[in-house]
């Protein structure tokens, strides 16, 4: 499956790719993990919060193809993409595994990835190299078989993912 991940609402008609799924977070309703573990203990692998987040982090765990849309804040994710992705803890398991010689939880049913993040609204080198850091960080913790930072600015996003989805189509 290939997902789009997007902050922001995209206009994507026109693109033809086969098994694609697009989610615009900003349309949905994402309460704040309050990490309780019930995703873990009480309902594994499901989140105890019933909002739309339960629809989201299946489609990311199945996904092999995945455009993550963000504007930066302070090095990181936004608040809307922060959020969805820290309600994603349901697709690994409490127990961790030893991955390259760091501590990492066990993976549940998680598709490898091949992932591009898409990043808006960076201020400076600093904040793209801090965030690039972190995404090769949380590399390991969300299945990345590879994966690539690009930065654009805030009025070329649509032509980006535009662009990113083609290579798609022609691999």
């Amino acid at each position: 499956m290939n997902l789009i991940l997007s902050d922001r609402p995209l206009d994507l008609s026109g693109l033809s790719v086969p098994d694609l799924e697009y989610i615009d977070l900003s349309s949905l309703n994402i309460k704040h993990c309050i990490g309780c573990f019930g995703c873990w203990t009480k309902t594994p692998g499901r989140c105890v919060i019933r909002d739309d987040a339960v629809k989201v982090y299946p489609s990311i765990a199945a996904s092999t193809r995945l455009l993550y849309v963000s504007r930066l804040r302070y090095g990181g994710y936004d608040t809307t993409m922060k959020t969805m992705l820290e309600r994603s803890i349901p697709v690994q398991q409490a127990f961790l595994r030893l991955h390259h010689g760091e501590t990492h939880h066990v993976q549940r049913a998680v598709a490898t990835k091949d992932a591009v993040i898409l990043g808006y609204g960076a201020d400076s080198e600093e904040e793209q190299a801090l965030f690039r850091r972190l995404v090769d960080r949380n590399a390991f913790n969300m299945n990345f078989a590879r994966h690539q930072v690009l930065f654009v600015p805030e009025e070329a996003v649509e032509q980006a993912v535009r662009e990113e989805v083609q290579k798609w189509i022609l691999s």
